[in-house]
């Protein structure tokens, strides 16, 4: 799955294109190397979402097309919020 369209899914960022205007700013990593919109995400990845308060860290925990609200959360595992990395 693109990496655009899970931080979307999962409810990371609220929609596709601030996700890919991140990724395309530079803000999003995966295991330590800066990506465009169209990268193929795995489970297991490690990302870093870059923000001006601090950065977010998680590892992908699961790759789904579409998820409820409630759901989403099981997708991945926050490992560094903003204020602690």
């Amino acid at each position: 799955m693109r990496i655009d369209k899970f931080l979307k899914v999962s409810r990371i960022l609220k929609r596709r294109t601030v996700a890919g205007d991140a990724c395309k700013a530079g803000k999003v990593s995966v295991n330590g190397r800066e990506v465009k919109p169209a990268y193929q995400l795995k489970v297991g990845d490690v990302v870093e979402l870059s923000f001006a308060a601090g950065s977010l860290k998680f590892r992908v925990l699961g790759l789904k097309e579409t998820v409820k609200k409630d759901e989403a959360p099981s997708l991945y595992e926050i490992i560094a919020s903003p204020g602690e990395a």
